[in-house]
């Protein structure tokens, strides 16, 4: 008689930098800690699209053959051209599928129309959105599979802070930003006045397309820089998560998506031990409200009063709070939740 499996399927990563990368390896390395097994190939980071094409087409395959009656499959959306076959081949063989979703085609990149994502979307038996502000999206745009929510994609790495996102030794406050620069998603820096608010703003990623804020003269621009080194060595009091054109809101269709989405960005903040600067209207606001680990503001026009209002000792417990989720996020913890939210609501029927 089968033993019901948990399990999951792996691909060829082809770009070991992607932030998005990052994530979906974390992930299958927590759920091969709680016992689920990769039913594809073996993961690889071969830089070559052709490869990768073949590589994931024949791990699918493998995978078909694989998943039996009662089994649970964990799948990252979205998975190029393979979630709906997947799904019904998981449905005809009585394996519930179970989706995570990283990013919807219908908002920035505009690949699929929202009925056509949320038809998608409806193939598995179990859909984990990134937060509950897009669990209520999906359900209100139509989706009838049983949904939960994450909250916050995790970060699994064996680095530490050696800073604690203190301020300066003479007490000023900065803004670390990480992530390239381009005028399409981030051009709101060209809008910054010239006195920058009185603070110093730590650039961590490629100037891109806005050559211009090299004279900018508080700006600290550290170029690219691997992610175990951001994390033990980031400068910076918070760290900014902000897109569009805009000082006022975020806007353009990143800034919008930031009312569903939760960025990879925050967690990396986060593991730093920054507490986060994120705009009120996105989705992890009330994440960043109701942990205590960070500020929500309306406008970057703000900034100069709210952080000019932090009481004494508000600083301090911000960072203590970021220091409890970061340990959360080292170890796996909101999939792990989010994963055996989603098992009980399957085994319920």
């Amino acid at each position: 008689m089968h033993t019901p499996q948990l399990l999951y399927v792996t691909r060829n990563y082809y770009n070991r930098r992607s932030a998005g990368n990052k994530a979906k390896t974390d992930n299958e390395d927590t759920a091969t800690r709680l016992g689920y097994r990769n039913a594809g190939l073996r993961r690889t980071f071969i830089d070559s699209k052709v490869a990768a094409f073949f590589l994931d087409l024949a791990g699918v395959l493998k995978l078909c053959f694989t998943m039996r009656r009662g089994d649970v499959l964990f799948l990252q959306y979205p998975i190029k051209k393979y979630f709906a076959f997947i799904c019904n081949v998981a449905r005809l063989k009585g394996t519930h599928t179970i989706a995570l979703i990283h990013d919807l085609g219908s908002f920035r990149r505009r690949k699929l129309t929202v009925s056509q994502e949320i038809a998608r979307l409806s193939h598995a038996s179990y859909v984990i959105a990134s937060n509950q502000a897009m669990r209520q999206w999906l359900v209100s745009n139509g989706l009838k599979s049983k949904t939960g929510a994450l909250g916050l994609f995790d970060y699994l790495s064996d680095a530490r802070p050696e800073h604690s996102g203190k301020a300066s030794a003479d007490g000023a406050i900065s803004i670390a930003y990480a992530g390239s620069l381009a005028r399409r998603k981030n051009s709101f820096f060209l809008q910054l006045p010239a006195d920058a608010y009185g603070l110093t703003w730590h650039i961590y990623g490629n100037m891109g397309d806005m050559p211009e804020l090299a004279q900018h003269g508080h700006m600290v621009f550290h170029g690219f820089t691997p992610s175990e080194e951001f994390i033990r060595h980031a400068e910076g009091t918070f760290g900014l998560v902000w897109d569009g054109d805009s000082l006022d809101t975020c806007s353009g269709s990143f800034g919008e998506y930031l009312r569903y989405n939760s960025p990879h960005k925050v967690s990396f903040y986060l593991r730093a031990g920054l507490p986060v600067i994120v705009w009120s209207g996105a989705a992890v606001a009330p994440i960043v409200k109701n942990r205590g680990i960070g500020l929500c503001i309306d406008s970057l026009k703000q900034l100069p009063e709210t952080l000019k209002a932090l009481k004494p000792g508000e600083l301090d417990t911000m960072r203590n709070n970021v220091a409890t989720v970061a340990n959360q996020l080292s170890q796996g913890a909101f999939l792990t939740e989010a994963l055996s939210q989603a098992v009980k609501a399957l085994n319920a029927g």
